[in-house]
């Protein structure tokens, strides 16, 4: 991060130990090295190529070697981490935290002490792959009280029955955390169920514009059992999936930082190189205002990422401040993604010049995690003590 046109106000000196800015070199170079000459086909081709996991897993992203245990569990670390993955490629910060963050939160959040032992070094050597199976074909935004999927217990098993969509991962993982509402009670729980278990069926959603490389999945469930020992103890109510939404949201919000810098990077790197009337794009006026604009975007974002991630590591964990972090740098992703594309011009459309893939992908990240619709009145309600939703 040295030299970084966005450490002048030294956000990860302040926040991180000597070691964990190490680990975000080493990953910045491995990233350049091994991941970014992949991406452009990789988006053309609609598909992520195994070998960005295999560069990434050695890393030990999520227990680092040399970082304090404490440090690598911090919101801090872990927003840092998808601040620099997303700065690569979105797609890449997309997949990587569905492990890291969705499936490892779910499981660590979500499970009882018994299972968090045996299942967490398990997703952390990527052992095991896992996704967060929440969103349904025709509940998104009113998932809470929509869930439609139900599971039944019958004796030590649970039948569960129903439908889910847009699940990043998929494809690639051994386990679906997925989420089913009790038939008996009515209430929320979370089930780990073998991605190819009897039942499952998994269908790839195709024609995308954005995030392209994540392959999302239609999952129809069919009567699968599942034994009540990977039912998720500490997941009994929608109160514990909205905790464990909450802690990954300020992921969404990193990503969407990371997502505004990595086309920040795009736009000095054109308009430096890109010669028109016999000076360098980046000497007029008009673009200067445009590159100005984007870093006034991307700083303010990483100012509020990093002081939503330091209240939630000294214990603050709350809805409105989740939910305004991911409405802000998600809007703000939109314009900064947009202007890195227009100061490129025509070029602004080739995968080889990268802000096409941070210009189309900003549209999934206004999206996903929680619209900005949703996000807004989670904050108006905080403001105002009344609820507007319907």
């Amino acid at each position: 991060m040295s030299g970084d046109v966005l450490e002048r106000l030294g956000f990860a000196e302040r926040h991180l130990s000597a070691a964990a800015r190490a680990v975000f070199d080493e990953l910045s170079h491995t990233l350049a090295r091994d991941v970014v000459p992949l991406l452009a086909d990789a988006w053309d081709a609609a598909t992520m190529p195994p070998e960005v996991i295999d560069a990434l897993a050695p890393l030990r992203l999520m227990d680092p070697p040399g970082v304090e245990p404490g440090e690598a569990d911090s919101s801090l670390f872990s927003g840092f981490r998808c601040f620099t993955l997303a700065r690569a490629d979105v797609s890449v910060a997309t997949i990587y935290t569905a492990q890291a963050g969705l499936f490892r939160t779910t499981i660590r959040h979500g499970g009882s002490p018994e299972q968090v032992e045996e299942w967490d070094p398990l997703v952390r050597s990527f052992e095991k792959r896992g996704v967060f199976c929440l969103t349904e074909p025709d509940h998104g935004s009113d998932i809470a009280g929509g869930l439609a999927t139900r599971a039944r217990r019958e004796g030590d098993t649970w039948v569960i029955d129903g439908e889910k969509r847009w699940i990043g991962g998929a494809d690639a993982a051994d386990v679906l955390a997925v989420f089913a509402r009790d038939e008996a009670d009515g209430q929320v729980k979370a089930f780990l169920v073998d991605r190819h278990a009897p039942g499952v069926e998994l269908r790839i959603i195709t024609g995308k514009v954005s995030l392209r490389p994540v392959q999302n999945a239609h999952i129809t469930l069919r009567g699968v059992r599942v034994a009540e020992e990977r039912r998720l103890g500490g997941v009994n109510s929608w109160r514990d999936v909205a905790a464990l939404l909450r802690r990954m949201r300020s992921d969404v919000a990193w990503i969407a930082t990371g997502l505004q810098a990595g086309a920040l990077d795009a736009a000095i790197r054109y308009t430096t190189a890109r010669q028109q009337f016999g000076r360098p794009l980046g000497g007029f006026q008009l673009v200067q205002e445009k590159l100005a604009r984007m870093l006034g975007n991307t700083t303010s974002s990483l100012a509020l990422v990093t002081a939503l991630s330091a209240n939630q590591d000294a214990g603050t964990w709350s809805d409105e401040n989740s939910a305004l972090a991911k409405m802000v740098t998600a809007e703000r992703a939109r314009e900064t993604a947009a202007l890195a594309r227009e100061v490129l011009g025509g070029n602004g459309l080739l995968l080889e010049h990268d802000a096409a893939r941070f210009f189309a992908d900003a549209e999934a990240v206004y999206s996903y995690e929680g619209t900005h619709e949703i996000n807004a009145l989670i904050v108006g309600r905080s403001l105002t003590g009344a609820s507007a939703f319907a």
